[in-house]
């Protein structure tokens, strides 16, 4: 999947959802420079988790072999600074649990799996510098959990970009364009550009960026298999 992804070489990539194993590997998958961060560490260590998940990937995902998110950047591209904020730290949970009445099943869900936003400072060849910021919300029924992790990502992003300075946010939001949370970001206060079709987006502030395009079925596809339930979502930055 990796190795499809960069096959054309982007110079960004956002990965979400990486086994903890393989965050380790993605330089060598991919020929770019990887930044990879734990969010929800392997509950029975990398190897152990890595097997028991191959039984079957649909049905345990993540809930062994941990995951974790990861910025890929090509040659043209270097990392001046590198940040990581942890989205739904127990103060939050607490905090947005009181504001939004939430019973304590949708908490205790809320707390089962750790989620992060990390961000770059990218230096572009002969140009200014952007941040870049990778997130994967948390996924619930409940669109508000994954709601207030988006609006505690564009705040964290908003405070490490100087001024001026453009920002990229890209990621799993589950949220869709629908969500408010999403209509603030794109709104004037916000800055951003359009959002994708679905609950994966990339948001650009502060320079022309096109519409978000979709990786068909086919293309995602290897040896008549389909190598991830999220399709690929691309943006050109200008």
């Amino acid at each position: 999947m990796v190795r499809l992804a960069s096959a054309d070489k982007p110079d960004i990539l956002c990965l979400q959802e990486v086994p903890a194993w393989a965050l380790d590997r993605l330089r060598r998958w991919s020929g770019m420079t990887a930044f990879g961060d734990v969010a929800s560490r392997p509950r029975l260590g990398a190897w152990l988790g890595r097997a028991v998940t191959a039984l079957d990937h649909s049905l345990f995902r993540s809930a062994f072999a941990g995951q974790g998110n990861a910025i890929l950047l090509g040659r043209e591209l270097r990392a001046l600074e590198r940040r990581r904020l942890v989205l739904n730290p127990r103060a939050f949970r607490r905090e947005r649990a009181r504001m939004l009445g939430l019973d304590g099943r949708t908490q205790l869900a809320w707390a089962r799996e750790r989620r992060i936003c990390q961000a770059l400072r990218v230096e572009r060849a002969g140009a200014s510098t952007l941040v870049v910021a990778n997130l994967h919300a948390t996924s619930h029924r409940d669109g508000r959990l994954p709601a207030a992790e988006v609006g505690r990502a564009a705040e964290f992003v908003a405070h490490f970009a100087l001024v001026g300075e453009p920002r990229v946010l890209a990621g799993d939001f589950n949220v869709s364009i629908r969500s408010e949370a999403l209509q603030e970001l794109l709104g004037p206060a916000g800055g951003y550009g359009s959002a994708g079709p679905g609950i994966d987006h990339v948001l650009v502030a502060g320079l022309p960026a096109s519409a978000a395009d979709v990786w068909p079925l086919e293309r995602r596809q290897a040896h008549g298999q389909l190598l991830s339930d999220h399709a690929p979502v691309e943006v050109r930055i200008r």
